[in-house]
């Protein structure tokens, strides 16, 4: 059974590794923002007291961002119960909508949020490269199967 709890300081350097593992570096990219995911708020999700998922997100007025899914095991239930955190957070805190943006390479993820209901809202043509130029210049070339990263695609779900 999953459960999920708040992220206290002592899963910092658990949440750390796990974010470096799956981009390579603490450091994650949005819409021409660079976060540092060792300092966002978030939830973690455990099985048997161990934590095998990470959502962290941001509150900006009436939008919540999630700038970080991660899931440790897949097919789990991990992603779905962290998205419901983040999304309960969101509504307690007044927002209007959750986003997040994943690249044009991750078909696992575009279809993993679609299932659940979210919205492809925004696609943003080069917005990648340019992150590769301008802030995170380890982002790499190509990802999934070989597909060039170079686009960022835009989901929300709606809460009011």
């Amino acid at each position: 059974m999953i459960a999920v709890r708040p992220l206290a300081d002592a899963d910092r350097a658990w949440a750390g590794d796990a974010v470096s593992q799956a981009w390579g570096v603490t450091l994650v990219v949005s819409r021409g923002r660079l976060h540092d995911a060792t300092q966002l708020d978030g939830f973690v999700a455990e099985e048997d007291g161990k934590p095998i998922g990470l959502a962290q997100h941001r509150v900006d007025g009436d939008e919540c961002e999630l700038v970080v899914l991660v899931s440790t095991v897949e097919a789990r239930g991990a992603g779905t119960s962290l998205l419901a955190a983040v999304r309960d957070a969101a509504v307690a805190a007044g927002c209007r909508r959750v986003w997040l943006v994943t690249t044009n390479d991750n078909a696992h993820a575009i279809a993993f949020y679609q299932r659940r209901g979210w919205d492809w809202v925004g696609f943003h043509r080069d917005a990648i490269a340019d992150a590769r130029r301008s802030l995170k210049p380890e982002i790499p070339e190509r990802g999934e199967g070989g597909v060039p990263i170079r686009h960022e695609i835009e989901f929300e779900l709606r809460l009011r």
